[in-house]
C-alpha cells in the first residue's frame, strides 16, 4: 500500500508540474487603442493561461495585469505612454513553458468608438463625432455608414486600417459622400497604404458628411476588423525628396494633402538607420500612420525640368550622391548627368515603391553620347537595381521612367549610389512554411534547447562568432565559431537548475573573427507572413523583426544525451549514433528526436523516436563520398507531448569526419545458374586496422549467396566464392558493393560502400548432340597406349579470359590469343 501511494504522490507531482508547452498567440483584440489610455486587450490563441510576461517589441507599454480568462485566452491591461509612437506595434507571450508567436496591433491619437450595427443604410448612417477612430467589422456584403458634421473650409480627413491587421485578405474601401449621395473622394488601394486607403478633402459647405466604409469586392466576414480614422488630421500620400543625409537636417515636403503641400525639417539620424519613419501634424492632428523617408551617407542631387534629353540632362554637381526626382506627367523621362572615377563599384538603388510612390520605376544607365551600358526594373520587387563598377573616368547618364509611362505630382523617386560595404545578416532557417514555429528560443530549467543560426555574408567571407548577448539570467551559450564554408551553424543554450522563470528579447550578434572586418556586425531578424493569397500565394502582409525572443520556462520531465562517438564516421559509410533519454520518475511517454544540423554530405532521417518503455534511440547517420572531411558539432533535439510539444535538446557533441580506413576494387564476375564462381577484390589498407575487419558482399540478386570474409593489415586480395541456385535471376546485375566494418575502441566503423562492380548471370548451354560412335580398328593397327600427360595447375581466369572463352564455346572455334 505504501509503494502504491508513493507512486500516485509521484504522478501527481509530476503530472502539477507541467503546464501547457508550445502556447500559440492568434490575435490580439481590439486590434487598437489610443495612447495614453489604458487598455485591456485579449490575447487570444492556444494554451495562454499561464502567461507570466508580454514581451513588447516597441517601447511606451506598461502591463498593469494578466489574467487568464480561460486554457486559450489571457486578459492583458495595459498602460500605454501619451508619447508612445504611432501605428504598428508587435507583442508575443510568455508563458511558464514557452514563447508565443508574435502579432501586431495599433496605437492611435484619436479616441476609439464601436461601430454599432445598424448602420448599413446610407440613410440612416451611425452619428460620430469628428477625430475619433471607429472599431469595426465588415461582414459579407456590409456596408458601414457613418456621418460626421463639418464646416466649410475644414479639412476632413480618413484612413483606415484592415488588411495591415495581418488577420485576412480584407481589402478596404473609403469614399467621403455629402448628404445628396455625390461622392467627393473614394480610394481602393494606396501606395502609403498598400491594400489600405486614406481620403482627404477640403470640406466644401457646412453640413453633414457621410464616410463609407466596406470591402472593396463586397466581401468580408467576422475576421474582417478595420480601425477608421475620421477627423481633421493632415494625410499627405508622398514626401519629397524623399530622403535626406545622415547627420544633417532638411526641408521635406509632404504632398496630397487636401488643404496643399505641407514643409517640415527633418533631422536625419547620424548612423544606425537607413530608414526613418515622420509623422506630420499641425494644430488639427497628426497622421495616423508615418511615411517612410531614406538616410543616406551622400548629398541629394535634386532633378531640374527639362531634362527629358541627353543634352538637356540634370547635371550633379556632387558624385556619388542620391539623385531625386518627380515624373510630373504622363510620358515624363528624366535624366541626370554625373562624373565618375573608374573603379569605383556602387550598388545603384532606385526607390520608388518602397517610399510609398506609385510609380514602378525604369533605370539605365548610359555612356555620355548615348551609348547603353546597363539597365534594371523589377529586381527590387516594382523597384529598380543593378551593381554598377565604373570602366574609366568620365561623364556618365542615368535615365528614369514608369514602366507604362505614367507620371503624376506624387510620382516622386530617389536613387542612391551605395558603396559596396560587407554586410552580415542573421536568422533561424524555417522549419514550417509561413509559420513561426521554433523562431522563439526557450530552456528549460536544468535543461538544454539548441538551434541553427543562419547568415548571409555579403561581399565577404570568413569565420563569424557570436558578439557580446545579453541573456536572461541563468543561460549559458556552447557555439562554435561558423565556418567559414557554411552559412549554418548549431548553438545550444542551457539553464541552470535554478535560473528564474523570465524572458527578454535578445539582439543576437555575430561578426567575423578576422580583425580586418571588425566594423561588420549581423544581427538577427525573422518575418513573419500573415496574410497569404492568389495569386499565386503572394505574400500581402507580414511583420519583420530584429530581436530573438529567450526565456528561461518550467523543468521538463526529460533529458537527451548524445553518447559521445569514441571513432570517426569515415567518407562512404554510415553511424549509429547513441541518443539516450532520461526520463524523470513517474512519466513514460514517447519523445520525438530530431538531427537539425548536418555536417556537408551527412544525411540522416527526418526523426526517430524514443518509444514508451524505452530510454534510447539509434539515429543513422550517412556520410557519402564527399563528405566534408573533420571535427564538426552537433546535437540532436526532441519534444514530447506535454499538454503540446515540449522541446529539449543534447548537449554539444562532436562528429569526425575521416577518411575511409581501406580501399576495394571489385573484378566483374560471371557464372551459369546452378554454379559457382569467384569475385576477386583488391584490398588496398588506408589506415591502420588494429584487428580483423570484417567484409560483407552486398547487393548480391535473390538466392545468390556469399559468405563474409575478413581483412588485416596484410590483406592485399580477397576472393568472394559466389554460390547461384538453379533459378538465380539470369542477367547482369549491377551496384554489388562490399560493407566493410572496423572495430576500434569498442564501436563499429561502418564503410557502408566500397567498391562497385557487376555479376552476370547466364542460363546453362544446351548439352551437344552426341556424334556416332567410330567403327573399331582391327587389333593390329593399334598403336601401344601412351601415358596421359600430368594436368595442368589450376589457374583461375581473369574476367577477359573468360569472356573469350565463352566465345570459344558458342561459335565452335578456337580463342584468339
Amino acid at each position: 500500500m505504501r509503494s502504491v501511494l508513493a507512486a500516485w504522490l509521484c504522478l501527481a507531482a509530476v503530472a502539477t508540474s507541467l503546464n501547457a508547452a508550445d502556447p500559440q498567440l492568434s490575435i490580439i483584440v481590439p486590434r487598437g487603442a489610443q495612447r495614453g489610455t489604458e487598455q485591456v486587450f485579449r490575447f487570444a490563441g492556444a494554451r495562454l493561461n499561464d502567461a507570466e510576461q508580454i514581451l513588447f517589441y516597441e517601447p511606451g507599454f506598461e502591463v498593469l495585469e494578466i489574467k487568464a480568462a480561460d486554457a486559450n485566452n489571457i486578459d492583458v491591461k495595459v498602460r500605454i505612454a501619451p508619447d508612445c509612437a504611432l501605428g504598428e506595434h508587435t507583442a508575443q507571450v510568455r508563458t511558464k513553458s514557452g514563447i508565443s508567436d508574435y502579432r501586431t496591433f495599433f496605437v492611435g491619437a484619436l479616441p476609439v468608438v464601436e461601430e454599432k450595427e445598424p448602420n448599413t443604410d446610407f440613410a440612416a448612417p451611425q452619428a460620430i463625432s469628428l477625430n475619433v477612430t471607429v472599431s469595426g467589422t465588415v461582414d459579407n456584403e456590409d456596408v458601414d455608414y457613418f456621418v460626421v458634421e463639418a464646416k466649410k473650409g475644414q479639412r476632413l480627413s480618413v484612413e483606415v486600417e484592415g488588411m495591415r491587421f495581418g488577420q485576412t485578405l480584407f481589402d478596404p474601401y473609403i469614399a467621403i459622400l455629402n448628404e445628396k449621395r455625390f461622392e467627393l473622394a473614394a480610394v481602393d488601394d494606396s501606395p502609403l497604404l498598400k491594400q489600405d486607403a486614406a481620403a482627404s478633402i477640403v470640406v466644401p459647405e457646412d453640413g453633414r458628411y457621410i464616410v463609407e466604409m466596406r470591402d472593396s469586392s463586397y466581401g468580408g466576414d467576422g475576421n474582417c476588423r478595420y480601425r477608421l480614422h475620421i477627423g481633421t488630421f493632415p494625410r499627405p500620400t508622398i514626401t519629397y525628396p524623399a530622403g535626406g543625409q545622415a547627420g544633417q537636417s532638411l526641408d521635406i515636403t509632404f504632398i496630397g494633402d487636401a488643404n496643399g503641400p505641407i514643409t517640415k525639417s527633418i533631422a536625419f539620424p547620424a548612423a544606425g538607420v537607413t530608414e526613418l519613419p515622420v509623422y506630420i501634424d499641425d494644430a488639427e492632428g497628426i497622421t495616423p500612420s508615418p511615411h517612410i523617408v531614406r538616410v543616406s551617407p551622400h548629398p541629394n542631387s535634386m532633378e531640374a525640368e527639362p531634362n527629358q534629353g541627353f543634352d538637356t540632362a540634370t547635371p550633379v554637381a556632387t558624385f556619388p550622391s542620391a539623385f531625386n526626382g518627380i515624373l510630373q506627367e504622363p510620358g515624363d523621362v528624366d535624366i541626370f548627368k554625373f562624373t565618375a572615377k573608374a573603379g569605383q563599384v556602387f550598388e545603384v538603388e532606385c526607390f520608388g515603391r518602397r517610399i510609398r510612390s506609385p510609380i514602378d520605376p525604369v533605370m539605365n544607365l548610359y555612356k555620355a553620347n548615348g551609348e547603353g551600358i546597363t539597365g534594371n526594373d523589377d529586381s527590387r520587387g516594382p523597384d529598380s537595381y543593378f551593381r554598377w563598377q565604373v570602366p574609366a573616368d568620365g561623364d556618365y547618364a542615368i535615365r528614369v521612367a514608369d514602366h507604362l509611362n505614367r507620371g503624376g505630382p506624387e510620382f516622386t523617386y530617389r536613387i542612391e549610389f551605395q558603396e559596396v560595404k560587407p554586410s552580415l545578416n542573421l536568422g533561424i532557417p524555417r522549419v514550417a512554411r509561413y509559420s513561426q514555429s521554433r523562431q522563439q528560443v526557450y530552456v528549460p530549467r536544468g535543461n538544454r534547447y539548441a538551434t541553427i543560426i543562419s547568415a548571409e555574408r555579403i561581399n565577404f567571407g570568413g569565420e563569424l562568432t557570436i558578439d557580446g548577448l545579453e541573456l536572461p539570467p541563468g543561460i549559458t551559450v556552447v557555439a562554435p565559431p561558423m565556418n567559414p564554408n557554411l552559412n549554418v551553424m548549431p548553438i545550444v543554450f542551457e539553464a541552470a537548475a535554478d535560473a528564474p522563470l523570465a524572458g527578454a528579447l535578445v539582439d543576437f550578434k555575430m561578426k567575423p573573427t578576422d580583425p580586418n572586418l571588425a566594423s561588420v556586425v549581423g544581427h538577427f531578424t525573422n518575418r513573419a507572413d500573415f496574410v497569404i493569397a492568389g495569386p499565386g500565394q503572394s505574400l500581402y502582409v507580414w511583420k519583420d523583426v530584429d530581436r530573438l525572443p529567450v526565456a528561461v520556462v518550467e523543468e521538463l520531465p526529460f533529458h537527451l544525451e548524445i553518447v559521445q562517438p569514441n571513432v570517426p564516421l569515415v567518407r562512404a559509410g554510415m553511424m549509429q549514433l547513441k541518443v539516450v533519454a532520461k526520463k524523470k520518475e513517474g512519466w513514460d511517454e514517447e519523445i520525438h528526436v530530431q538531427f537539425p544540423f548536418r555536417p556537408p554530405g551527412i544525411g540522416a532521417n527526418s526523426e526517430i523516436v524514443i518509444p514508451k518503455g524505452q530510454n534510447e534511440g539509434l539515429y543513422q547517420l550517412n556520410a557519402d563520398g564527399n563528405a566534408a572531411l573533420g571535427k564538426w558539432p552537433i546535437y540532436a533535439l526532441g519534444w514530447a507531448n506535454i499538454n503540446g510539444a515540449a522541446w529539449a535538446s543534447t548537449q554539444m557533441a562532436s562528429l569526425e569526419v575521416a577518411e575511409p580506413y581501406v580501399g576495394l576494387e571489385i573484378q566483374r564476375a560471371s557464372v551459369e545458374q546452378g554454379k559457382e564462381t569467384e569475385m576477386p577484390v583488391a584490398v588496398s589498407i588506408l589506415k591502420e586496422i588494429k584487428q580483423p575487419a570484417q567484409v560483407t558482399l552486398v547487393g548480391l540478386p535473390h538466392k545468390v549467396t556469399a559468405e563474409p570474409l575478413q581483412i588485416t593489415a596484410e590483406t592485399k586480395e580477397l576472393v568472394f566464392k559466389i554460390t547461384t541456385a538453379a533459378d538465380s535471376p539470369e542477367g547482369t546485375h549491377k551496384n554489388v558493393f562490399c560493407q566493410v566494418t572496423v572495430v576500434e575502441n569498442g564501436e563499429q566503423i561502418v564503410h557502408a560502400r566500397l567498391g562497385n562492380s557487376e555479376l552476370r548471370i547466364d542460363k546453362p548451354l544446351p548439352m551437344p548432340t552426341a556424334a556416332p560412335a567410330p567403327a573399331p580398328m582391327p587389333a593390329a593397327q593399334a598403336a601401344a597406349p601412351m601415358p596421359a600427360p600430368a594436368p595442368p595447375a589450376e589457374k583461375r581466369l581473369t574476367r577477359l579470359e573468360k569472356l573469350r572463352l565463352e566465345a570459344q564455346k558458342k561459335g565452335g572455334g578456337e580463342a584468339k590469343p
